[in-house]
């Protein structure tokens, strides 16, 4: 079934995250800290090749690629696969001072370096201030400095060790943005395989005293029209220490990027289109107001917005990618302020020089 939530969103209290706001000097520090224990990890190769996240030369696509080749290529061979995204609830506000030193410990880091970070996450207060009220400040016990320069690599290294309770199946990660899978020739063995997983994954949680928002954390199953097809039931059942069972969605926004089941692409690229032709009409009924330089201008921050992920789903079906294709050209020729007969790689080209400056 596809899961849905009724709920705004912007009500809840417990969607709201606190920013450290830090002086100057202090990032100044944490800047040479940063660059300092980024190459210490680099060297030694010491951090997980399954984390995309807030790492040189890795990002948000690089993730997608990944997970998604991954299961192409379960396809490709014939087998099912089966993946669980996890949602931890306020990672980076729930993560334990202790444990946090005792994994920079491990990883080799030496006790005089230790004590300026067992300095730096200490000793921190918050407060809320709305119109000019504020309330009165409260410890910080746990959880990284978010809105730092150091917090997300520290973070990173926290939930570092993560894969290694996944012995029987993939891991990958984009900060807390983790999703596990795994393929099988069949559904039982896949269900077998994602359940004992799962359970190592809960007691990992339970250890490292982070919490996972059941709620939220979903399977979804994949694999060709013609293999789903002839599942009579194809859902996945995987159960919770709580007893409960993880909700199986057919359509999932993961990292920005709408899954479907076979790997289309076609309901990512139905939303983005449904969200970019209203835009693109609003645009063309105003172009008299906007002059030539204002019009490149609007298309060149559209633009990311198509391109993004494009190396992810290049090999959707052309009727899917025909859309886009579409929808470029028309952004191209209102920037450009092009016939209809000018050839599509003339009005890129014109556009690129103009957005260059040349």
């Amino acid at each position: 079934m596809c899961h849905k939530y009724n709920v705004n969103y912007s009500t809840l209290v417990s969607n709201y995250r606190s920013i450290s706001l830090l002086p100057v000097m202090s990032k100044i520090l944490e800047k040479c800290f940063y660059t300092q224990l980024r190459d210490y990890y680099q060297y030694w190769n010491y951090l997980t090749p399954d984390q995309s996240g807030f790492r040189p030369n890795h990002s948000t696509t690089t993730a997608l690629l990944k997970v998604c080749n991954d299961i192409q290529i379960g396809m490709e061979q014939g087998n099912l696969t089966g993946a669980i995204f996890l949602d931890f609830a306020m990672a980076f506000d729930t993560v334990d001072h202790g444990i946090l030193l005792e994994k920079l410990k491990n990883s080799g880091i030496g006790d005089r370096t230790l004590t300026w970070f067992q300095s730096y996450v200490s000793d921190r207060s918050q407060y809320v201030s709305i119109s000019g009220s504020s309330s009165l400040p409260l410890p910080v016990t746990c959880g990284v400095p978010q809105g730092s320069i150091v917090g997300p690599l520290l973070f990173t290294i926290f939930i570092n060790d993560l894969p290694n309770v996944c012995k029987a199946s993939a891991v990958h990660m984009y900060a807390d943005d983790t999703v596990i899978y795994t393929s099988k020739p069949n559904l039982r063995q896949l269900e077998a395989v994602l359940q004992e997983q799962f359970t190592e994954v809960e007691k990992w949680i339970k250890h490292n005293k982070l919490f996972l928002n059941t709620d939220k954390t979903v399977t979804m199953l994949f694999g060709t029209k013609s293999k789903l097809l002839k599942l009579q039931n194809p859902h996945l059942c995987v159960g919770t220490k709580s007893n409960g069972t993880l909700t199986t969605v057919t359509y999932l926004k993961y990292l920005g990027m709408w899954l479907d089941p076979n790997l289309t692409f076609g309901p990512h690229i139905e939303k983005l289109s449904s969200k970019l032709n209203p835009k693109l009409g609003a645009l063309y009924r105003n172009k008299s107001c906007l002059s030539p330089v204002v019009r490149k201008q609007i298309v060149q921050q559209i633009m990311p917005a198509i391109d993004y992920g494009d190396v992810v789903y290049a090999a959707a079906p052309q009727t899917h990618l025909q859309k886009l294709t579409t929808l470029y050209n028309s952004f191209c020729r209102f920037a450009s302020h092009c016939n209809y007969m000018t050839h599509h790689c003339d009005m890129l080209k014109e556009l690129e020089l103009a957005i260059a400056g040349v």
